[in-house]
């Protein structure tokens, strides 16, 4: 039996691969230019121009989880020797 008889298969399954490729690729671009985009024309501009508060990455990476607002925590400083284990003798 030769390689040649898997031929079919093999062009099949390039053919799979192409169409999954073109259409994660068309994806890439529908997402580009329907969301990043406008994003930039609308937030960005808005900012640069001064009509929003500047952005600072720092305000986002300084806050604790709990600061942060709609996040719930459901514990801070958990007690224990592992996770859920809040025995108070030590």
């Amino acid at each position: 039996m030769m390689s040649s008889d898997f031929w079919p298969f093999y062009q099949f399954l390039g053919f799979v691969f192409f169409l999954i490729t073109f259409l994660i690729g068309f994806w890439c671009i529908l997402m580009f230019f329907g969301v990043v985009v406008p994003m930039w024309l609308t937030e960005g501009l808005w900012e640069y121009f001064g009509k929003s508060k500047r952005f600072n990455p720092e305000d986002i990476r300084r806050k604790k989880v709990f600061e942060q607002e709609g996040v719930e925590t459901i514990y801070n400083q958990p007690k224990g020797n592992g996770p859920f284990l809040h025995h108070d003798h030590h």
